[in-house]
């Protein structure tokens, strides 16, 4: 097997933890949209004393930075920009559950690592095969 040029690895690197990161967030989006629901998520944000159109925001957000990082499309912009949404989930739902993720409602751990790995992502940048490069 040959070894990656030592150049090539932190492109590889960016691209693996963008795909990664946008497929997360997809997938979070499409648990709202196709087994809660954008109402029940409405509902939901409501329940919590959050306005209910705030979750049809958080579902665009997700949806759209999801296919951004995917594309590698304003990448450390993008990776940003979603840091509020995880940061939200903390305040509103996930700190009173604890630290541990696997805690009753889910604490605020796997969050918090999200947070970590899109900050890490907007210091790698776009990374290789990225829509952005060819945008420049």
């Amino acid at each position: 097997m040959t070894a990656l040029p030592s150049q090539n690895r932190p492109d590889l690197a960016a691209l693996i933890l963008r795909v990664s990161l946008g497929a997360l967030f997809l997938a979070h989006a499409g648990l709202k949209i196709f087994v809660f629901t954008p109402a029940g998520t409405a509902g939901f944000f409501q329940s919590i004393g959050l306005p209910g159109p705030l979750a049809y925001l958080v579902i665009a957000v997700e949806l759209l930075g999801g296919l951004a990082l995917i594309a590698g499309y304003r990448t450390r912009i993008v990776a940003l920009a979603l840091i509020p949404v995880l940061l939200g989930a903390i305040v509103t739902v996930h700190f009173a559950a604890g630290f541990w993720f696997s805690n009753e409602n889910g604490g605020w751990e796997y969050p918090a690592f999200w947070i970590v790995a899109l900050v890490v992502q907007a210091l790698l940048g776009d990374g290789a095969a990225a829509l952005g490069r060819k945008l420049n």
